[in-house]
This record gives structure tokens, sequence and C-alpha cells, in this order.
């Protein structure tokens, strides 16, 4: 451990700092998923920085007391919200009461050039803020599209051990982890380019520690037939980090998850595609729209009026 992560964090050991699986029982594991086939480097410790212990237990308790949320039909409202809008209908949202929320800072929803503009104060602990709606809808058909994806544009980077993370999680997940910390969430974090999925240490060296500087573009997609997660830089892809997760795909309604951790402040603007054409340009037939709200075979209608995630989460008890 470096002098900087003992001094920022005495008392842990990993950047993540806990066990990989924190599922509430058994059957709520996910079927066998693999690394990338590249020969990449195992990461025991983060590179820069460590989460704290008392933090990795909270996470921990949480995943073990809040069971994940099933996959859900939209709400008509949010339906119409979509055909209306397209992909501008995705915005970026605090976590909710239950999940917790670390975040320091403002998000800027709703801007002309159709991006969401995220700025986090310098003191911003770990923290990860959602999409409001999935990006990739378990009851709904991908009506013959490959994938999703969407990309975040860099415009101030926080300085090693601040980062910021792009990713996709399942919920509840816990608002003060990074994605790719805890279930079902994977992440490539900027500080050192490590990936992670269900990976509380060091990461996944991918393809190797590189500059994340200002204007630079991180892109994030999935492939439905294999479970492929992979990351973009620029519009290059970065190759495939892993495979077979999130599947069986029906049972899993997935959100975008972007993490932010200080020293020092960042900014960012979110694009699921109502902003520019994506860097990566096969990406722009992987937009959220045309997927998400469409039933099996239909015009997009949703069979029943059952409530979103957003939707239904103030019917939840807070549970202190």
């Amino acid at each position: 451990m470096s002098w900087l992560k003992a001094a920022l964090h005495p008392s842990s050991k990993s950047k993540g700092k806990g066990p990989a699986h924190d599922y509430q029982n058994p059957s709520d594991a996910l079927p066998s998923w693999n690394p990338s086939p590249f020969d990449e480097q195992i990461r025991p410790e983060g590179r820069y920085a460590d989460a704290t212990d008392q933090d990795c237990e909270s996470a921990k308790h949480f995943c073990l007391k809040h069971p994940l949320a099933p996959p859900r039909l939209l709400s008509s409202e949010a339906i119409e919200r979509i055909r209306a809008q397209g992909c501008g209908a995705w915005e970026l949202e605090l976590p909710t009461v239950v999940e917790g929320r670390s975040f320091k800072g403002t998000i800027h929803n709703g801007h002309k050039s159709g991006v969401i503009r995220v700025v986090s104060k310098c003191d911003c602990p770990d923290s990860c803020i959602f999409s409001n709606l999935p990006i990739l809808a378990g009851l709904y058909d991908p009506r013959g599209k490959d994938g999703v994806y969407y990309e975040v544009k860099m415009i101030r980077v926080p300085p090693q051990p601040g980062s910021i993370a792009i990713g996709m999680a399942c919920r509840p997940y816990p608002g003060w982890r990074m994605p790719g910390w805890n279930r079902l969430s994977a992440g490539f974090h900027t500080d050192d380019c490590s990936t992670f999925f269900e990976d509380p240490d060091g990461g996944r060296a991918y393809v190797g520690e590189f500059a994340i500087k200002s204007g630079h573009v991180i892109g994030i997609g999935y492939r439905f037939a294999t479970g492929e997660v992979f990351w973009t830089h620029n519009g290059r892809p970065l190759g495939t980090a892993f495979t077979g997760v999130f599947m069986p795909r029906e049972q899993h309604d997935v959100y975008a998850a972007i993490g932010v951790t200080g020293p020092g402040e960042a900014e960012f603007e979110a694009n699921f595609g109502a902003g520019w054409d994506f860097e990566w340009k096969e990406g722009n037939n992987w937009k959220v729209q045309g997927h998400v709200g469409m039933s099996p075979g239909g015009s997009g209608e949703a069979d029943d009026d059952l409530p979103s995630y957003t939707d239904s989460r103030n019917d939840r008890p807070v549970l202190n």
C-alpha cells in the first residue's frame, strides 16, 4: 500500500475492500461469468486509493438487507415520455433514500444540447448516481438491436486518487459505493483505468493504464447475445471486459451508474443518445431508445401499467 493510500485510508487494504459476493441468498447469485480474454493483471489492491472498512461493511449489510428489485414494466407516463423525447427521456438522478446518498454536487438534466451535465464538489466521497430509467430492461424486447450503449465526456477529471467511474448496475445499489464494487454492477475507473465487476478489490488492468484528460469520451456497451460488457475511449473499442453478465437478460433491469470520488472537483457530460453523435459510430445503432418500453412483437404499449423502479420507490419503507 502506498503512503498516499495509507494516509487517506489507514484502515483499508484494497480499493473496494470486502467480499466480492454479498447476495441475500444463494438463489440470488449470478450464473458464472468470465473476464476478458486478455492476459490481464488482477489487482489485489487499488492503485491510488481505497475504500474504508466501514463503507465496505455497510455495503455488505445493505445488500443482505435489500433484495434486488425484479424487472418491471414501465408506467404509461414513462412510455409516453420516451415516445415524445426519445433518448432525452433518460436522465440522471440521486440514489433513493434507502440506497443512501453521499454525492456532493449538482446534476443538470434537460440541457438544450441533449446531454446531462454533472459537477461534483472537491470533497465528494465515493458516490454513485443512476439513470432514471433502465438502459437494459428485462421485460422488454431487444427489437433486433445488438445491444445498448452510452457515453460520458470528461470536462474536468479529478487528480488521482480522485476518479470518475462509468458503468451500469442493478438496483437497489449502495449509493456510497463506486459502480463495479458490489453486486450486479460493472465499472471503468478513470484513476487507474481498471475495470470492475462485483469486485471490491483492485479490479482488473483491462488494457493498461493511460491518461484520461479533459475532452476525452468514455463509452460503455452491453451486447445482448453474449452478456458482454466493454468500454470505448474516444470512439475506439477497448475490447471485451466481461462476458455472461446480467444473464439471463430477462431477469434484470440494469441502470446506467456513474461514480465520482474526490479529492478534486469533477465535471462531465452524460449522453444517452440525445446529445452528440456517439464517438463510437456503431453505438448510434445501440441507443437506449427502441428497446426499453417495447413489448415483444408489439408497438411499444405496456401490457400492464406496472410502476418503474423510480415510480415504485416511494412505496418502499425507509429502513433504519
